[in-house]
């Protein structure tokens, strides 16, 4: 039976981070993933979304810019895009191998599972570790309606060699947003069924108003207060049915439907009661250092830890917390202040630190600096209709409670206010910073004013 000082399975980038650390203090490691080495950020997420994105940004300039100087006509080509995307994504699972076996690292493929406190079976080999890091990322939430197994997920979504005509969204979130902007610009009809009274839910309510006419003008159709309750087929294609209260049972054709609606731990293979790791409610037990509650061997990280926001710098920042117990002993706790994130809509909508309403129930004297500025030099420039903030500040100390960003530039100059939320940063240390002119950051003065 094979042993190590560390298991890690998955091989995202909470993976990578711990495995390159620990390694470095001289332990052996085995990464363990059923799917091709890289993780969701890099192969199914974070990264192959935004290259697509990238098409659809030249295409959102052009149009914005049309009768502005800029003539003529532009269109998605979308095998071409995708082409584009697997420049990145393709090389990445033989990148990681090279690296793991550059370092000395055992790489598995196939599915893990516990056979004890400290034992892990994959593919018939029995393997034996003083830890195990699960690492395994997320996979969306079950719907659990009549015809759920023909719904798509969004990795399936990022594979698609062509745009099919008609997609329905199942959810108004992230990917949901995003995903409609992105199609809708390369010519496919869009609905985008959801659930909750709003678009984009994590997101500050009065920014999202400013966003919603984006949306609009891209012809997606948004049904907000609608639980979908079936899908069908029906001749070629599919019928997604959903309802709302008091209304009649609304039904929208579509030749694809895609799960945009959450996702959670992926945690269901691994026989966790096997290994006397903890599990209530379908998400791992931890103490504050990232370690299960009931196999003081295991540990969590990213995702499947489900602890901090759903974020790739939240799991690159667990793994090393996670790390630093391994190797000096569990001392060291998780820090999530200040944790940008952003909505890669065209144009894209950001949030850091507290929102107005988690703001006001702190009983804080509060300020709130609001306003929609489409009227201000960054928009004007790109002919951009939306732009807008609102920062929390509290009057007693002058500290940056929350950020709340739409427009250009707002996916780049959150990362200004998460600096500050993190490291105390009053807006005072703001306004008196001289950042380059003019540039998205120069404005954040403005809105501190």
């Amino acid at each position: 039976m094979a042993s190590y000082d560390l298991i890690v399975i998955g091989s995202g980038t909470a993976a990578q981070v711990a495995v390159g650390r620990v390694r470095a203090a001289g332990w052996s490691v085995a990464v363990i993933d059923h799917r091709p080495f890289g993780g969701t950020c890099a192969l199914r997420g974070c990264d192959p979304k935004r290259m697509l994105v990238s098409g659809e940004e030249a295409i959102y300039a052009a149009r914005r810019m049309a009768r502005h100087g800029v003539d003529g006509t532009l269109a998605i080509d979308w095998p071409d895009l995708m082409a584009f995307k697997r420049t990145f994504t393709d090389p990445i699972p033989a990148k990681q191998a090279h690296r793991y076996a550059e370092l000395g690292v055992d790489a598995l493929h196939g599915v893990a599972r516990f056979a004890g406190p400290d034992t892990i079976v994959v593919e018939g080999r029995t393997l034996r570790a003083r830890h195990i890091l699960i690492a395994s990322g997320a996979r969306p939430v079950p719907l659990g309606i009549p015809g759920e197994d023909l719904v798509s997920t969004s990795d399936a979504f990022l594979e698609l060699q062509a745009l099919p005509r008609r997609i329905v969204l199942i959810g108004g979130g992230y990917v949901a947003a995003e995903f409609s902007h992105l199609a809708a610009r390369a010519g496919a009809e869009v609905t985008i069924l959801q659930r909750a009274e709003r678009l984009l839910p994590h997101f500050d309510p009065d920014l999202v108003g400013w966003l919603t006419p984006r949306f609009e003008a891209l012809g997606i159709r948004v049904e907000t207060g609608a639980t979908v309750t079936r899908v069908e087929r029906s001749g070629s294609g599919l019928l997604v049915h959903a309802e709302r209260q008091g209304e009649p049972d609304l039904s929208v054709a579509a030749d694809l439907v895609v799960h945009a609606a959450g996702r959670g731990p992926d945690l269901k293979a691994l026989d966790l009661s096997a290994g006397e790791v903890a599990v209530q409610d379908g998400r791992l037990q931890l103490d504050a250092h990232l370690r299960s509650i009931s196999n003081p061997r295991v540990y969590a990280a990213g995702d499947a830890a489900g602890v901090g926001p759903r974020l790739t710098p939240v799991s690159s920042h667990d793994a090393k917390v996670v790390a630093a117990n391994l190797l000096d002993g569990p001392t060291h706790q998780p820090d999530y202040r200040g944790v940008p994130s952003v909505a890669f809509t065209l144009p894209p909508i950001a949030a850091v630190g507290l929102s107005e309403e988690a703001a006001r129930r702190g009983g804080v004297a509060l300020r709130v600096n609001a306003a929609s500025t489409p009227d201000w030099f960054t928009a004007r420039r790109l002919a951009e209709p939306v732009y807008g903030h609102k920062l929390l500040i509290d009057e007693d100390t002058d500290l940056i409670l929350g950020a709340h960003l739409v427009g250009p530039n707002a996916d780049e100059v959150i990362n200004v206010f998460g600096l500050a939320i993190r490291h105390g940063l009053t807006a005072a240390d703001l306004r008196s910073t001289m950042f380059a002119y003019p540039t998205g950051a120069s404005d954040v003065g403005y809105m501190l004013t």
